[in-house]
């Protein structure tokens, strides 16, 4: 894992390795293929922390492979912070009646939904019954600025309509633990009875991905290089799979984690 020293003011970014400090040791470090995660030791959210992982995620384009039509990536994503600001701004463009509560006292993610508007449509009235059985009343449905022009005929022909539901608490929620555990309950929910994927559903973190390249990511989804758009962290990660196909909900990272490896493997080895 690495580490950036900012110096904002100067626009100079420091990488230095991390030795031992918590439960990291150093000589735990083994030669592998990796995964990258960079954190502002001050804990503020910059736009610097994303810009840096996405340069990471580029450095892993080794990782992942490549279709036969040279454009459709195995998969790639970024984890990080929820954009406030940035969200913020996306809600007024698109005349949100209702002003977003405070960070952290909301939920957002990111829905794979069909192409097709009618059964799109049809899925989004369930998911939000879904979450209001779970206590989260709906707010808005955000779009999502995609350019698909820049993925393989694969990739294209598989994609999903990409869409940002945000939620807010139906009455009183006591912790923003509860407020995760309804979003965790509202997003498995979904997924099993809507059918619906959700890369994320939280009111702390996000996950863009999607059956991409190292190098689409950021050209796929441009509201990643908005100056808006701050992290205190970001994780990042390329897929390659061994034992499966690719598909846009198997891209990494996860919504928690980044793993290196086929997890699935286990009970089969």
């Amino acid at each position: 894992m690495y580490i950036a020293r900012e110096n904002m003011r100067e626009e100079r970014v420091e990488i230095a390795q991390l030795g031992d400090a918590g439960l990291h040791r150093a000589d735990d470090d083994k030669d592998a293929c990796g995964l990258a995660s960079v954190v502002s030791l001050q804990g503020e959210a910059s736009h610097d922390i994303v810009r840096l992982a996405l340069e990471a995620l580029e450095h892993l384009e080794h990782r992942g492979a490549v279709g036969s039509d040279t454009g459709t990536g195995d998969g790639a994503g970024i984890l990080c912070d929820i954009p406030d600001e940035l969200l913020r701004a996306r809600a007024e463009q698109h005349l949100v009646s209702a002003e977003l509560p405070e960070r952290g006292t909301y939920v957002t993610g990111i829905a794979f939904l069909p192409q097709e508007s009618a059964t799109r449509r049809a899925m989004r009235f369930r998911v939000d019954a879904i979450a209001a059985e779970e206590g989260l009343r709906l707010l808005a449905w955000l779009p999502v600025s995609t350019t698909p022009e820049v993925l393989g005929a694969s990739a294209r022909e598989a994609a999903p309509h990409i869409e940002q539901p945000i939620y807010i608490a139906a009455g009183s929620v006591a912790t923003s633990a509860m407020l995760e555990l309804r979003a965790f309950r509202a997003r498995k929910r979904i997924e099993r009875e809507a059918g619906v994927y959700l890369p994320s559903l939280s009111s702390r973190t996000i996950v863009y991905k999607g059956m991409v390249t190292t190098l689409q990511l950021p050209t796929f989804y441009p509201e990643l290089n908005d100056e808006r758009f701050a992290s205190r962290f970001a994780i990042v990660h390329s897929r390659y799979s061994t034992n499966t196909f690719p598909s846009w909900h198997l891209a990494q990272p996860l919504r928690l984690v980044a793993h290196n490896g086929e997890i699935n493997t286990v009970r089969g080895n």
